[in-house]
């Protein structure tokens, strides 16, 4: 745990200075900048295949007593809160650039015709909904799990 929290702590450092440097040297900032979100994409991945091995669920699994608990494995836990997380992500993303645009729309004919206001909030809404069909998604895959 201490060895996470001191790699987070040296990305933030590393993130800081790079940004510090693009002001002044670019390539140097650039370059410190990309070599922080390769490692913090390695860490991710290391992350994840260390969560979903599935030796690591075996072992939990044969540890357990009773049958409730060992058809339970931690892997499909994991396995549905991943599949959670990747709803709420994905559907959080299109709704935001849904509303970026529906949203900008909505502004500019507004601007000009000021009794627009309902019927362009119900485009942006039904943008919004986008993000509550994850939420969900995502509860269905955590209520099964």
């Amino acid at each position: 745990m201490i060895l996470w929290l001191s790699a987070i702590a040296l990305l933030v450092v590393i993130t800081a200075l790079s940004m510090a440097l693009l002001r002044r040297r670019r390539r140097t900032g650039l370059g410190l900048l990309l070599g922080a979100n390769a490692a913090l994409a390695f860490a991710g991945v290391v992350a994840l295949v260390a969560a979903l091995h599935p030796g690591a669920a075996a072992a939990v699994a044969t540890s357990t007593t009773t049958a409730a608990s060992a058809s339970a494995t931690p892997s499909a836990s994991w396995a549905a809160l991943l599949g959670a997380a990747i709803a709420v992500a994905g559907s959080s993303i299109g709704a935001a650039i849904a509303v970026a645009y529906t949203g900008s729309a909505a502004l500019a004919a507004m601007s000009e015709r000021p009794e627009m206001f309902g019927r362009s909030m119900v485009i942006v809404g039904l943008a919004e909904g986008i993000a509550i069909y994850g939420l969900i998604i995502a509860i269905i895959l955590i209520g099964n799990a």
